[in-house]
């Protein structure tokens, strides 16, 4: 299963096939929990819980994220019990005892989850590199390089940025997101600080930052950084 048929929701099923491609081994309803995904369940609008939906009268996806209640899943419960959730205002919400239950295949998975987990693991799996290379820069070797830069921020930046890339100076250099001794032997081995780039961008190049932070949520290559990059704008106050 391909990124491009990855349900908006996914079955569990398709959730572990999908993963299971991308990460090459085997995934569980149990694995996909202890790795933080949050699963959700489609509530049908209930006239008797009016505070829980509001105006969502069709409806809306109740997410599973209490301890209890994941705890149960994880270790081999037959169906899903709800004990607290949110609203449909995205609110907590605890629900009447002893709880809503649904069947197992109700589960959903978020398609935007999935694959924040497939590039969050990719990344941590990157092999380290040799004992001593580029001993002179602390700095991390790893980075994203000139294609995924271009697919990323290409679309919005008024420049030639694959020229600005392949000339390496200011924001693009050494001294700004390219990652230190990654283009020593060869330019096709240089690689970017994702974030630093981002933020070089809208600081040097007033590219705004609506499409900067969606750049970060649309390419699976950046999903390991999406972190870095929303600590980096709350420390700076944007």
């Amino acid at each position: 299963m391909s990124d491009t048929v990855l349900p908006f929701r996914a079955t569990t099923d398709e959730a572990c096939a999908w993963l299971a491609r991308q990460t090459g081994s085997p995934w569980t309803l149990a694995r996909l929990l202890e790795n933080g995904l949050k699963p959700v369940i489609w509530l049908d609008y209930d006239a008797a819980y009016p505070e829980l939906f509001g105006d969502a009268n069709g409806g809306y996806a109740a997410p599973i994220f209490f301890q209890d209640d994941i705890a149960r899943l994880v270790a081999g419960s037959d169906d899903v019990l709800i004990t607290f959730t949110k609203d449909a205002y995205q609110l907590p919400a605890r629900l009447p005892a002893p709880g809503f239950r649904r069947s197992l295949d109700e589960l959903r998975f978020p398609k935007k989850d999935l694959q924040r987990l497939a590039g969050k693991l990719k990344h941590e799996n990157r092999p380290t590199p040799p004992q001593g290379e580029a001993a002179s820069t602390s700095e991390s070797q790893y980075g994203i390089g000139k294609a995924e830069v271009l697919t990323a921020f290409s679309a919005f930046v008024r420049l030639d940025l694959a020229r600005e890339l392949d000339t390496a100076l200011g924001i693009f250099g050494d001294d700004g997101a390219r990652v230190k001794a990654s283009a020593r032997k060869s330019k096709r081995n240089a690689v970017w600080n994702p974030v630093t780039l981002a933020l070089g961008l809208h600081d040097v190049y007033r590219v705004p930052l609506g499409p900067l932070k969606r750049a970060f949520k649309a390419h699976d290559f950046l999903y390991a950084w999406e972190n870095d990059w929303e600590e980096s704008l709350r420390l700076l106050g944007k």
